[in-house]
């Protein structure tokens, strides 16, 4: 486990720059680089992320050669609506990840959010409060994983998984166990809705994604995220605040996560203790597939949106050719290990 104590500022550093940040992939110190073009483009963001391109350009031929109804408009938009919610958390789920860390808990603490939300006596008060109830959950999950792991030093793994398990039985305890229904006309409008033929919800995803986006790549707060998982005691002798950033970066998961019960409430018109059952395998083999390093400090948000929506085209292609849940789940663990096995084998070649 990484030891997030901040020890005393070193003699003489006085900076609060955040070093220097892996973008892709350093420069290689032994020699020059004797790779083939070809391997050499996919070891950089826009490598694999063309390569993603690819494989969804060639799950679409399959789908259209195996299901009538694949390209239609309705179907297309279907797959988009799909991955919104588990995009938003996947969003989410890469600051986590580059950061140097893991999140377990997204699925659950999206449910919990979402209970909490439709309780009746959250209704009442309308769908601004419903909103706040949501994200206040979302967040509020966050804040306890981030100071479990960054001032409590227990291992992500550990601390999610636990929030997982409680996420889980406070969303029974909520509920009764039983689907609440929305009531909200406004809340449950949101799924309905389409502006220019395209659902609402797929803005929210657009519009996370790109807020993701800025804040990854264009913000101090972004580059001590690359910085931290990229090397821990090079940031710290830097002057960052490991251990409040590791809280905030868990605090952004948990917001994506109140953000997607909203969305999965309006969809559903149900805030139950069974939404986001295995989410949160979804939206890490996203990341991972998207070319983000599970040790964290490289990593792409585009990479990750391509990743869940060849994970999103997948279970769409499936569905359609009447294919049983348990072989979808058995091609998407051989996607992981492959994807972890190249990212493996790409370091090994490339130290």
């Amino acid at each position: 486990m990484r030891d997030l104590e901040r020890p005393a500022e070193a003699a003489g550093t006085t900076s609060t720059a955040a070093p220097a940040v892996e973008q892709d992939r350093p420069a290689r110190a032994g020699g020059p680089d004797t790779r083939s073009t070809l391997a050499r483009l996919l070891d950089t963001g826009a490598g694999r992320n063309l390569g993603l391109v690819a494989v969804l350009a060639v799950l679409c031929v399959i789908g259209i050669a195996t299901a009538d109804t694949f390209a239609t408009t309705s179907n297309l938009l279907t797959i988009l609506t799909s991955a919104s919610i588990i995009g938003v958390l996947t969003v989410g789920m890469t600051f986590v990840i580059i950061g140097g860390g893991i999140d377990l808990s997204v699925g659950k603490v999206m449910a919990l959010a979402s209970v909490w939300a439709t309780t009746l006596a959250t209704q009442s008060y309308g769908p601004a409060v419903m909103v706040f109830c949501a994200l206040a959950v979302g967040v509020g999950c966050g804040l306890i994983n981030g100071v479990l792991i960054a001032y409590g030093r227990v291992v992500p793994f550990i601390a999610t998984l636990a929030m997982l398990i409680s996420a889980q039985g406070l969303a029974e305890r909520i509920s009764g166990k039983r689907s609440q229904i929305v009531t909200d006309p406004t809340i449950a409008a949101i799924a309905s809705t389409r502006v220019l033929g395209i659902p609402l919800l797929v803005y929210f995803f657009a519009a996370v994604v790109a807020v993701g986006w800025v804040v990854l790549n264009r913000t101090t707060f972004g580059r001590r995220t690359f910085a931290i998982g990229g090397n821990l005691e090079a940031s710290r002798l830097a002057g960052i605040d490991v251990r409040r950033h590791t809280v905030l970066l868990y605090v952004v998961s948990g917001l994506c996560c109140g953000i997607a019960a909203i969305m999965i409430a309006s969809l559903t018109t149900t805030g139950s203790s069974t939404h986001g059952t295995l989410y949160e395998l979804d939206a890490i083999a996203a990341v991972i597939i998207g070319g983000t390093l599970l040790t964290g400090g490289r990593g792409t948000l585009v990479g990750s949106i391509l990743g869940v929506l060849v994970f999103t085209t997948i279970t769409n292609l499936f569905i359609l050719n009447n294919l049983a849940t348990e072989v979808q789940n058995i091609a998407k663990g051989l996607i992981i290990v492959a994807a972890v096995l190249f990212q493996s084998r790409a370091q090994r070649a490339n130290p």
